[in-house]
């Protein structure tokens, strides 16, 4: 998910989603890739309250007299990497599209294991989502994280990895990345992915996903909502069937972030919400392939529930959370309290999230 130059979110396409819409055999067939890869004029459209980057977790700290590059955290478990910020392709739907374009080098990558495994903040940490950009574009880069995390976080139980590669370019899916993403002495590899239209899991995208599968990964998905793309009940059901035929755990159905120009992208979350109860209780999908209906806020993801959403001003909801404001800044203790955000009368967060009207075309 790389970076933008002038505040613009360049254009990238891999050359093998560029061969699959070459293929396209009627208009619109493909639209699902369109409107997830190719500039869309309404990028250009700003809303109030709409931001450049999704929440502020970065840790501006030091460790062993060094900059500590490319980490992130919110939650107490887990302590989020970043290799690299290069994708395969760029979603304009991105939410790190506007950040900068870095790879972080071998000796920072040994210092983030180092610190992940010995700072005191990070005694309870157990898990490690690397993320970027996409990791698997630098295969060789990860493989080295993941030994340094073996030697050095022998706490950690389970890594996760986010990526779109499987969709993007399959066949960088070989024998050196299956090797890389061996289970290691002292923690299991995870590959959570972004799969948001079921024609998107063409023949060579499902064999790809397989042999990640195989070689010991477990896999779960994080479909993103997105109005044009997969906001009908039909295209949902046929997702989340295929992705348990798959055996791929359907995990979150992810709210479109309010990340600046990306409002064409976004249902209201009304919308999602209608979509979600017919999605869970229609009977037409498996008990065990039924997602969690969640808000990317600047504090953290909330799956909403029943009275979640406490109160309205305009067209931003506030938004109730179980996140406890002194447990954040006990093991996050940079973090600050960002201007959205508001702690009740418990010690709770609450934050004012942006809904969208959905294009006021919404069915």
């Amino acid at each position: 998910m790389a970076g933008a130059k002038n505040g613009v979110f360049a254009e990238k396409l891999s050359p093998y989603l560029r061969q699959k819409m070459a293929e396209e055999k009627y208009p619109g067939e493909l639209s699902f890739l369109d409107l997830q890869y190719v500039v869309d004029p309404s990028e250009a459209v700003d809303r109030a309250h709409e931001v450049d980057r999704h929440y502020q977790s970065e840790l501006h700290t030091t460790f062993e007299g060094a900059e500590l590059r490319g980490v992130e955290k919110l939650y107490r478990r887990t302590l989020l990497v970043e290799p690299t910020t290069i994708c395969a392709a760029h979603c304009r739907w991105c939410i790190r599209g506007q950040y900068t374009t870095r790879t972080l080098s071998e000796d920072d990558l040994l210092r983030v294991a180092r610190y992940c495994g010995s700072a005191p903040e990070n005694a309870a940490v157990r898990e490690v989502l690397v993320t970027g950009g996409d990791p698997l574009v630098l295969v060789d880069r990860l493989a080295f994280l993941l030994d340094a995390i073996e030697e050095h976080a022998p706490q950690v139980e389970v890594v996760r990895i986010g990526t779109r590669v499987p969709l993007q370019d399959p066949r960088r899916v070989d024998e050196r990345m299956i090797r890389a993403l061996r289970p290691r002495s002292t923690f299991r590899v995870e590959i959570a992915t972004h799969i948001n239209h079921p024609g998107e899991l063409f023949p060579e995208v499902r064999e790809a996903y397989g042999a990640l599968g195989s070689a010991g990964a477990r896999i779960y998905d994080q479909t993103v909502l997105l109005r044009g793309v997969n906001d009908d009940l039909d295209t949902l059901i046929t997702l989340y069937d295929e992705l348990r035929h798959l055996d791929i755990e359907a995990h979150y159905l992810f709210h479109c972030v309010p990340i600046r120009g990306m409002d064409h992208h976004r249902t209201s979350i009304a919308r999602g919400l209608d979509l979600f109860r017919r999605l869970v209780v229609s009977g037409m999908t498996s008990g065990r392939a039924k997602p969690h209906f969640t808000l990317m806020t600047d504090v953290g993801k909330v799956s909403l529930y029943e009275g979640a959403v406490i109160g309205r001003e305009g067209d931003r909801v506030l938004v109730q959370t179980g996140y406890s404001y002194e447990e954040r800044r006990r093991w996050a203790p940079a973090w600050v309290l960002p201007p959205t955000a508001r702690v009740d009368e418990n010690g709770f967060l609450q934050v004012w999230y942006l809904d969208s009207d959905g294009g006021k075309a919404e069915h």
